[in-house]
């Protein structure tokens, strides 16, 4: 990279950064510059291939609009975002910061989106960095990376998991470009949820992405990584809804939003190849990061446990109710009788006596309870909880939290539910569909938490320390954020103690 440079241009201001100049807006203190790309489209003979670095540009290029969305699966219409994008400029990103002055060494967190490895843009209103970046002096950055079929199918001629390998390409234009934009390239923390937490957990297993952060903050961990065999099988399946094959040769002619289309069917009748790919499709997810030996060559907790993250420091944690989401869209709440909890157990819960054990753990407990607890262990709670003590029993550094803060949106229905940290983390009560979550009218209440979460994750990204002790396999201590907050040992010591033993392998493919 050429020396960076900033001015401003009257309000406007500007910064050099290595593929040209750039003009951004200035935001409620911040300087913020949008769509910027950080890869070639990946389209046309680029296409399934691996991000290539930008081309240049001369003269000033206008950034105050986000790039378009990758192509989007269909849900909360979020395809329909994407329709208009075929020219491909879907690989950009965006950055908030308080100074533009080079010398200025602030911290910087990048942003990983959630949205179930399908769906997910930087450009959503819940996502806008202006209120983290200002409120914690730390330089935020967004970005945009490839999703289902484009950025995580398994097709013969492409690379495995395209979407990790779009993240690393974003965090290494953030290493080859922030300092212009007022950041510590040494400085820098990965953040995400759900989708993006798993994507924080593979990137600390990842050899390519290694030295790109120094702390990493990963939210809802889900611990869906799949076998390649299993990520063939579903590929093959999204394929033949077209009439194709699996491969590049196939596909490259297909139009984006008809082969998400083809994702989204495949996605919506899962559950009739329960016997081939399992749980994967008992809830309806046909994408994740595949465990290939080449990008990703271990899940996350086995790479862990071997030291790959031991000289990342840590931020890891989960919401008490992850699975209340669902259960509400999906019209479950309340309607979940004993027939379907047993077989939810008999699914999910570990082990040959898995559900014995949950049951014996919650003797007063209800089909709704059962159901939501075994769901909410498998997808999210407990792989957050193991990926802390695996890089804890690496000799790595690393706090644990709980949200168990009620949501008040829709009269309380969603409780502490998946995804409610998203607008507590960057300020957004009243924007953005997790908005909802919040209520009309964000109370102080809310506030009141959301500024004690934000001020912990940029204490962390600045200091390494968020505000509590780190966790340990002893004490076990935990951060719970709640309408009154307090350090005390993991809260979820039943479901702890039935997943002690589980080992969160990637997923294979069980039948033929």
């Amino acid at each position: 990279m050429t020396s960076a440079e900033s001015q401003s241009s009257g309000s406007r201001p500007e910064v050099r950064a290595a593929a040209g100049r750039l003009r951004g807006s200035r935001e409620a203190g911040t300087a913020v510059f949008r769509g910027i790309p950080f890869a070639e489209p990946p389209v046309g003979a680029l296409r399934f291939g691996a991000p290539r670095p930008v081309r240049g540009w001369t003269g000033v290029r206008e950034a105050v609009s986000y790039g378009p969305p990758p192509p989007q699966g269909g849900h909360f219409g979020m395809d329909a975002q994407a329709r208009d994008t075929a020219d491909g400029d879907w690989l950009t990103v965006n950055v908030w910061t308080p100074a533009t002055d080079p010398a200025a060494g602030l911290p910087v967190m990048v942003w990983i989106h959630g949205g179930a490895y399908v769906i997910g843009a930087s450009g959503l209103p819940e996502y806008d960095g202006g209120r983290l970046a200002r409120d914690g002096g730390v330089v935020v950055v967004t970005f945009n990376y490839r999703v289902g079929i484009e950025g995580f199918a398994r097709i013969g001629g492409a690379p495995d998991n395209r979407g990790l390998l779009d993240q690393v390409a974003a965090l290494e234009w953030v290493r080859d470009n922030i300092r212009a934009f007022g950041g510590d390239p040494a400085r820098v923390t990965v953040f995400g949820e759900s989708a993006g937490g798993g994507s924080v957990a593979a990137l600390l297993a990842m050899d390519r992405a290694a030295g790109l952060f120094h702390r990493a903050v990963a939210q809802s961990v889900p611990g869906t990584f799949f076998a390649p065999e299993l990520a063939a099988d579903i590929a093959a399946a999204c394929a033949a809804e077209l009439g194709l094959r699996p491969t590049v040769a196939d596909l490259s002619t297909v139009a984006p939003h008809e082969l998400s289309g083809a994702g989204d069917t495949v996605s919506a009748t899962m559950e009739r190849w329960a016997q081939r790919w399992g749980r994967p499709a008992l809830k309806a997810i046909p994408f994740s990061p595949v465990v290939d030996g080449d990008v990703l060559a271990a899940t996350p907790w086995q790479a862990l446990r071997d030291g790959a993250g031991r000289g990342v420091e840590l931020l890891v944690g989960h919401t008490r109710d992850e699975q209340r989401l669902f259960t509400v869209v999906e019209g479950l709440l309340g309607e979940v009788g004993e027939e379907q909890a047993a077989e939810a157990l008999h699914a999910f819960a570990p082990g040959p006596d898995g559900a014995r054990r949950y049951r014996a753990a919650h003797p007063a407990a209800g089909p709704d309870e059962l159901y939501e607890l075994v769901h909410s262990d498998w997808l999210f709670r407990m792989p957050s909880l193991h990926l802390a003590e695996a890089q804890t029993t690496a000799g790595g550094r690393v706090h644990v939290y709980e949200l168990a803060w009620p949501a008040p949106g829709m009269g309380g229905v969603f409780g502490a539910c998946h995804g409610l940290d998203v607008p507590l983390v960057f300020g957004n009560l009243d924007r953005g569909r997790p908005a909802v979550l919040i209520g009309e009218t964000p109370s102080p209440e809310a506030e009141a938490l959301s500024t004690r979460m934000r001020t912990a994750w940029t204490s962390f990204a600045t200091h390494g320390d968020p505000g509590w002790p780190a966790y340990d396999t002893g004490q076990r201590l935990v951060q719970v954020f709640d309408t009154r907050s307090a350090v005390t040992p993991y809260p979820e010591e039943a479901s702890r103690l039935i997943w002690h033993d589980h080992a969160f392998p990637a997923l294979p493919l069980l039948g033929q």
